[in-house]
């Protein structure tokens, strides 16, 4: 990584840094950065809620403190659908082994670990899931779960569901 590079990807950082001291919702959509490729994103470090870079799109994670009122409406799906065997076994961003055969979730903001109740709006159905990894990144989702938490939430078959998410506790 040339000099250039390492000054940008600090300074972006330390931007973040005191941004963080600031608490407006608007800090938490993602935002487009140029000349930072995902290989240099922090992702799976020591500290689990630093600001990290997929696709180009900078993530902010929410405090726990913000965290602890969280409540959103959006489609849910469930990840490993196509590629299921891919993910089974692999580190969560938290660290944990994922398993699709018990619940879990993935979201882009919400600190890690965080329990969350997920409740099918269609169904009425309603799962308290922990969230350990980050995701999903496709448009209008606001929530990946495993393949058991979609099975227990009725919408395994069909794929996506709408869904309504509140914080519970970490």
């Amino acid at each position: 990584m040339t000099m250039h590079k390492r000054i940008s990807v600090l300074f972006i950082f330390l931007l973040l840094a005191l941004g963080a001291c600031s608490t407006t919702r608007e800090t938490f959509t993602p935002r487009d950065t140029r000349g930072i490729s995902p290989e240099e994103a922090y992702r799976l470090g020591k500290i689990k809620n630093d600001p990290y870079l997929i696709a180009g799109r900078l993530y902010v994670p929410m405090s726990f403190d913000q965290a602890y009122s969280y409540e959103e409406t959006g489609v849910a799906s469930w990840y490993g659908q196509e590629t299921l065997d891919q993910h089974n076994g692999q580190p969560t961003a938290y660290g944990e082994t994922f398993d699709p055969d018990l619940p879990s979730a993935a979201h882009k903001y919400l600190p890690l670990p965080m329990i969350v109740r997920v409740t099918n709006l269609e169904t009425n159905a309603s799962i308290i899931v922990r969230v350990n990894d980050r995701g999903p990144f496709v448009d209008n989702r606001v929530i990946d779960l495993s393949a058991e938490a979609a099975k227990r939430l009725g919408f395994y078959e069909k794929g996506t569901a709408r869904v309504k998410i509140e914080s519970v506790y970490r």
